[in-house]
C-alpha cells in the first residue's frame, strides 16, 4: 500500500474540472479582451502555461511538507502583506502589488492557502477544543490577522473571503452562536439601511419577547433578554453613524443603488446594468461566441476581470452559463466529499477551507455580477484575468490534491 506512487492516487475528475474551467476561462477573457484591442488575452495564456511547472512543483513536494510548514508559510505570507505599505505599488487607489518592471503579483491571493494551511494545522493539533475559549480566540486570530492586513490596503473583497472560515470552524466543532451573531448583524446592519432605526428596533423587540415568553426558563432569561435587546439597539442605532463616517462614498453609493434608494445608471451604477443587460440579451442559448453585442461594443467596463461572467451569459446564454454554474458546482462537492475522505484531520480540515473560499469567490462574483450583491471587486476563480489569482487559486487546489494523493500513505 505505502509503495504505491502517488501519481496513481491523483483525482483526475478535480483536475479535469479544473481544466475545464481554465479553457472556458480563457475563451471568455479572448473574447471580451477583442474590443479594447488588449493582449490581456496572451497575456492570460503565458499565466496559463505557467500554472503547469507550478502545479508539477506543487505535486512534487511531499505531502507532510505541507503541514510541517505550514506556520511559517502562514508567516511569510503575513509579512508579504505587510511589506505592501512600504513597498507595495498602488493601482486604482489600491496598494495590493508588488511590481517587478511590468509585472505585479498580488500576495493577498497566496495568503488564502496560507490561511487555509495555518488554520488547518491549528485545529488537527489533538489538544484543542473549539468550546474553550481561549482555542476560540487563537483560531480567529489566525483568520483575521490578514484581514487586518488586507482592509487597509485598500482590499475590502480579499478581505470578505476570510469571513468563510468562521463555518470551517463551525464544522469543526465552533459554537453555533458565532454563525448566528454573524448572519444577525448583517441582517440588522441591511434592514437598519433601508427602514427607520426605530422600526428595527421594534421588530427586534417583538420578535425577543415571542421567542423570550416561548422559553421555558423565562423568568431566568429576562437578564439575558433585557441585554441581548440593548445591545441589538446600540447596533443598530450606530449603524448610521458607521455607513456614514467610515464606509467610503463608493461603498455607499453600491450599497444605495442595491438596495434601490439611489439609480445612477450613468454613474456608479454603471457597471452593474450593463452586465444585467449583457446577461439578459443572451436569452436561452446565447448570442454565439465572439458574437455578443455588449462585450464587442466595450460596453461592459473591467469585463476581462471582475464582470466576466458577463461575457458567458451573453455568448452562451442561460445554457451555458448553467454549464459553467455545473461545472463550479461540481467541483465543490467534489473536493467537500474527498475531504470527508481523509486520514487525518489537518488534510479535511484544508479541503474544507479549499471548498469553501473556491464558492465564496464564486458566489460573491456572481452575485455582484447579476446585481444582487455590491460591487467589491471580487474575481471569479479559473475565469478572471489576473496571473496571481490564478497561480493563488491553483496552488489552493492543487495542495489538497496533493494531499489526497497521498492519503494512502497515512495508513
Amino acid at each position: 500500500m505505502k509503495n504505491q506512487s502517488v501519481s496513481n492516487n491523483i483525482d483526475w475528475i478535480s483536475i479535469i474540472i479544473y481544466t475545464l474551467l481554465v479553457i472556458l476561462g480563457w475563451l471568455n477573457i479572448y473574447s471580451s479582451s477583442l474590443s479594447s484591442m488588449e493582449d490581456t488575452y496572451q497575456k492570460q495564456l503565458i499565466f496559463i502555461i505557467l500554472t503547469i511547472p507550478l502545479i508539477f512543483i506543487v505535486l512534487s513536494v511531499d505531502g507532510k511538507f505541507y503541514e510541517k510548514y505550514a506556520s511559517i508559510i502562514f508567516g511569510v505570507s503575513l509579512l508579504t502583506l505587510a511589506g505592501l505599505f512600504l513597498f507595495g505599488k498602488t493601482i486604482a487607489g489600491q496598494r495590493c502589488w508588488y511590481a517587478i518592471g511590468s509585472f505585479t503579483i498580488q500576495p493577498s491571493e497566496f495568503a488564502k492557502a496560507a490561511t487555509s494551511l495555518a488554520l488547518a494545522k491549528f485545529l488537527s493539533d489533538t489538544q484543542i477544543n473549539l468550546k474553550d475559549t481561549n482555542r476560540q480566540i487563537q483560531a480567529l486570530a489566525i483568520i483575521f490577522l490578514p484581514v487586518l492586513l488586507i482592509l487597509p490596503q485598500p482590499d475590502p473583497g480579499s478581505a470578505l473571503i476570510y469571513s468563510i472560515f468562521i463555518i470551517v470552524l463551525y464544522r469543526e466543532g465552533l459554537p453555533s452562536w458565532y454563525v448566528w451573531t454573524g448572519f444577525i448583524t448583517i441582517l440588522l446592519f441591511v434592514l437598519t439601511l433601508v427602514l427607520e432605526p426605530q422600526y428595527v428596533i421594534l421588530i427586534a423587540l417583538g420578535i425577543i419577547i415571542i421567542v423570550h415568553l416561548k422559553s421555558r426558563l423565562a423568568d431566568r432569561n429576562i437578564i439575558m433578554s433585557t441585554i441581548l435587546f440593548l445591545l441589538i439597539s446600540g447596533f443598530v442605532l450606530s449603524v448610521d453613524y458607521v455607513f456614514d463616517n467610515v464606509f467610503k462614498q463608493h461603498h455607499r453609493d453600491r450599497f444605495n443603488i442595491l438596495l434601490g434608494k439611489t439609480v445612477d445608471m450613468k454613474g456608479i451604477g454603471y457597471n452593474t446594468n450593463q452586465s444585467e443587460i449583457a446577461i439578459g440579451s443572451g436569452g436561452w442559448i446565447g448570442k454565439g461566441f465572439l458574437e455578443g453585442t455588449q462585450t464587442k461594443g466595450g460596453f461592459v467596463p473591467e469585463q476581462h476581470t471582475d464582470y466576466i461572467f458577463t461575457t458567458v451569459g451573453e455568448e452562451w446564454g442561460f445554457v451555458g452559463s448553467l454549464v459553467v454554474i455545473a461545472l463550479f458546482a461540481g467541483l465543490f462537492l467534489r473536493i467537500i466529499y474527498l475531504a470527508e475522505r481523509q486520514k487525518t484531520k489537518f488534510s479535511r480540515v484544508y479541503g474544507y477551507c479549499v471548498a469553501g473560499i473556491l464558492f465564496t469567490h464564486f458566489f460573491v462574483n456572481i452575485a455582484m455580477v447579476v446585481g444582487i450583491f455590491p460591487t467589491i471587486g471580487v474575481p471569479l476563480p479559473f475565469f478572471s484575468y489576473g496571473g496571481s489569482g490564478l497561480w493563488g487559486f491553483t496552488i489552493l487546489l492543487f495542495i489538497f490534491i496533493k494531499m489526497d494523493a497521498n492519503k494512502v500513505n497515512e495508513w
